[in-house]
């Protein structure tokens, strides 16, 4: 969620005046080993293989506050299991920082990101070890949709070949609509399970004098990042996966009919006046963490609301998903063959100093323990088939680990993958154009130039 709340990060300009926070792993193992339905036997496996002793592994990171202190109840595993030491670190400007110290020639043994396109420029450089081939095949195997996650983390190496570099661990899902089971069923409404139900719910509730969407593009600086995710969704809609690699990556231009295909398909829900509380024209001027509010008002405002799975944040207090608030998966065409696909991001560890400790920590993360420990606790979701989904902390993320799982392909959030003056600037302002009244042809091919000029 760092770009949605933070789009921007200053760069502090010493290196002495970055906060990090550090520690050993202090967190104690908070579920005892041998009780409960984690795959002990998993953990226990893994520790006879692994015997760490003595060794240091240092890992840097984006978590800070409260997701620290996950993390480092699952390091405290890895640590009773091996025996070596763990620091993990992170930093208010983990980007940077992490650039800092890998040219320094300080890097901790593992880092971890959410940004794909800082992996690639530190693999490009030389940074980064590939994790080999037989752990891209272990991601094929045991994650589901496991050739999608193969692809995120293989980045083009120094010598131009392509090798997997990064191991996907700790997964966002964005492909969900929100609403409010108690005003589905009064009106007599049923969750659609495709494009085309979808969109005739969208009729229909119009068609009785109601509203059936809430949007907010509002975002201060970063106005207009959640149409991208719209967009983003809808062109895995109505497009082939490699379709969506080929936009990400300007093989096929911003304004190729394909995409312009996608962002229409957004402007045919927020560009109609009967479909969006307040009309087309509050779209852009409402905030996204205001725009779920017409779900919970007396009487219903709008009916259905397309966001991330960090949205419940920012519901009234006191709504207690499941009962006040649900979601479902945001359907695909019944009619285009293209499978469920599922939007979202997440982080990839990969290796910046090379270790034992650093090796053998990638293979931990192969374990199930590695990801029951946080699936129990909050704030995780996994691909990881063989990870019991019935550990989850609650049946909230039970069911978005659900919508993962039965993913048949999964794509990382495409603006945070394009060149920053593109995904995190022209096409946001071209969203916000675009729910203005300009053409999706025009919006295009202005994002197109930009991208053109920043190459």
């Amino acid at each position: 969620m760092t770009k949605r709340t933070t789009p921007t990060r200053a760069i502090l300009g010493s290196v002495a005046a970055l906060a990090l926070c550090a520690g050993a792993a202090q967190a104690q193992m908070v579920f005892t080993p041998g009780e409960g339905g984690f795959n002990w036997d998993s953990l226990e496996a893994f520790g006879a293989e692994h015997d760490l002793s003595g060794q240091t592994l240092s890992i840097f990171g984006p978590w800070r506050g409260d997701d620290q202190a996950l993390v480092e109840t699952v390091l405290a595993y890895f640590k009773e299991a091996t025996g070596a030491n763990v620091s993990y670190a992170s930093s208010e400007t983990y980007e940077q920082q992490i650039v800092i110290d890998t040219e320094a020639g300080s890097p901790p043994n593992i880092a971890i990101l959410p940004q794909p396109g800082l992996i690639q420029d530190l693999v490009s450089k030389g940074f980064v070890e590939p994790l080999g081939e037989e752990t891209a095949d272990w991601l094929r195997e045991n994650y589901a949709a496991g050739e999608s996650w193969v692809s995120l983390g293989s980045y083009e190496g120094p010598d131009g070949s392509e090798a997997l570099y990064a191991f996907p661990y700790k997964i966002d899902v964005k492909s969900l609509v929100f609403y409010v089971p108690e005003n589905f069923e009064d009106a007599g409404y049923e969750v659609p399970e495709t494009m085309e139900e979808l969109k005739a719910l969208t009729e229909q509730i119009a068609e009785e004098g109601e509203t059936p969407w809430c949007i907010g593009l509002g975002s201060g600086g970063a106005t207009g990042w959640p149409a991208t995710d719209w967009v983003e969704d809808m062109m895995l809609r109505v497009q082939p996966p490699e379709v969506y690699d080929q936009w990400v990556t300007n093989e096929i231009p911003f304004n190729d009919p394909k995409v312009i295909e996608a962002i229409d398909e957004f402007g045919w829900f927020a560009k109609n006046d009967d479909f969006v509380n307040g009309g087309t024209g509050a779209v852009a001027t409402t905030d996204f963490r205001e725009s779920p509010d017409g779900l919970f008002a007396s009487p219903p405002q709008c009916y259905m609301h397309h966001q991330a799975s960090f949205i419940p944040t920012f519901f009234p207090e006191g709504t207690e998903m499941g009962i006040d608030a649900d979601f479902f998966y945001m359907p695909a065409y019944e009619g285009k063959d293209l499978g469920q696909p599922v939007l979202g991001a997440g982080t990839l560890a990969f290796i910046t100093k090379d270790s034992d400790a650093a090796r053998a920590f990638i293979e931990f993360l192969k374990t199930p323990i590695a990801h029951e420990i946080w699936m129990a606790q909050s704030g995780f979701l996994t691909p990881y088939k063989d990870a019991d989904a019935e550990l989850y902390g609650s049946p909230t993320l039970k069911k978005m680990g659900e919508i993962l799982l039965d993913a048949t392909t999964f794509r990382f959030d495409a603006s945070d993958l394009m060149p920053g003056a593109v995904g995190a600037g022209s096409f946001w302002t071209g969203m916000v154009d675009y729910v203005g009244g300009k053409s999706a042809e025009d919006v295009a091919g202005a994002i197109q130039k930009s991208w053109d000029a920043n190459k």
